[in-house]
């Protein structure tokens, strides 16, 4: 594998594509000089749009694909598309010819190809999507997003893990706080599962960076910077996280419009407004990621433009660049080796018990 960090990207995928592909990646390659990717996709289409880009040109390989999945497409009929352009991506991560993947197409299909074909990283029982988003306090790390309806406390262990490497990669926090969301911030809250997975974060080497319980409010005041649930919840959270932003939006565009007043209003506070659209950008969030899989999988928007699939390719370099899974790697196993100890300790303790009354019994037996 050449040096530089290579990515595989799907072509065809998304609803723009693959025009927006071709023209996110000359703005990635402005960002990441020293990158190479592999292009997969309708060689036809794509030699003259990156005719456009001469220096994208030479730092791209075009593969022909000679098949694309639909948006619609069922990811069990999607696995019997082997000539698709983002099967052939994904293929050549597991192949070693690129590190990671990115593509704007299908999710379902994406996921369930990126299990079965890259598989999970050992200690990993499971991969979990995560996203980020905004906060009053910086940006937030939410995690699963949908990936896992249902987990265990492994799970959640796991996906604390994953979201703290995921935050000192990719957000660049040196020690970023981890929550779990719960529906409250007392210790007795929640089910077993979330009281078991605190109890043995707070065990782990991540035990000072462990906040505890989280609330729903919580995410959007920033009380930690990586937000630990399973993928129902987390998908429900991340949905309304997003209607309440584009109801901000229809709601200041009503208020400036209302009147003469509200207009001059508008452009006396343009440039502060300008400065709020640009921090809720939502494709400066773009890119939810794949984590715990052998290669870097992110998915874009199906529905961003150039910059936002500019975005998801900044995120895979990231993670490629800054070695993200060995990182995990590390990560989970001073954690697995801490829950171990602990487990060895209780099953040692719950021993004892039948060894003595066994014992007992054998002693009135004989009298």
């Amino acid at each position: 594998m050449s040096a530089a960090p290579r990515l595989a990207v799907d072509g065809m995928g998304g609803d723009h594509a693959p025009d927006i592909v071709v023209a996110g990646l000359a703005i990635a390659l402005e960002r990441h000089p020293e990158g190479r990717f592999l292009l997969f996709g309708d060689e036809a289409r794509l030699a003259p749009l990156l005719a456009r880009h001469p220096r994208l040109a030479e730092a791209v390989t075009v593969c022909h694909a000679a098949e694309v999945i639909p948006g619609d497409l069922k990811p069990t009929a999607a696995l019997r598309l082997r000539q698709a352009s983002m099967r052939l991506a994904i293929d050549a991560v597991a192949a070693g010819e690129a590190e990671g993947v990115v593509s704007a197409g299908n999710t379902g299909a994406l996921l369930t190809l990126a299990k079965i074909i890259l598989k999970t990283l050992p200690g990993i029982d499971r991969p979990a999507m995560a996203g980020i988003a905004p906060s009053a306090r910086g940006d937030v790390v939410m995690l699963d997003l949908g990936a896992n309806v249902q987990c265990d406390a492994r799970n959640l262990v796991e996906f604390a893990v994953m979201g703290d490497v995921f935050a000192r990669v990719v957000l660049g926090l040196p020690a970023p706080r981890i929550g779990l969301l719960n529906v409250g911030s007392e210790e007795m809250k929640g089910d077993d599962r979330l009281r078991q997975a605190a109890e043995i974060l707070r065990a782990s080497p991540i035990a000072a960076r462990f906040h505890g319980f989280v609330e729903g409010h919580d995410i959007a005041a920033g009380t930690t910077d990586v937000v630990v649930t399973d993928g129902f919840t987390g998908n429900v959270a991340l949905k309304t996280g997003e209607g309440a932003l584009k109801l901000i939006g229809q709601l200041l565009r009503q208020v400036f419009t209302a009147s003469v007043s509200a207009r001059i209003g508008y452009l006396l506070a343009k440039s502060s407004l300008e400065r709020l659209r640009e921090w809720l950008d939502p494709r400066r969030y773009n890119g939810a990621v794949m984590l715990g899989l052998n290669g870097v999988v992110v998915k874009s928007h199906g529905g961003t433009d150039a910059e936002g699939f500019a975005h998801a390719m900044d995120v895979a370099m990231d993670m490629v660049t800054h070695k993200f899974n060995e990182s995990i790697r590390e990560g989970l196993s001073g954690v697995l080796a801490a829950t171990a100890e602990k487990e060895a300790v209780k099953t040692e303790a719950a021993g004892e018990t039948p060894a003595i009354d066994a014992a007992a019994g054998l002693a009135d037996a004989e009298r």
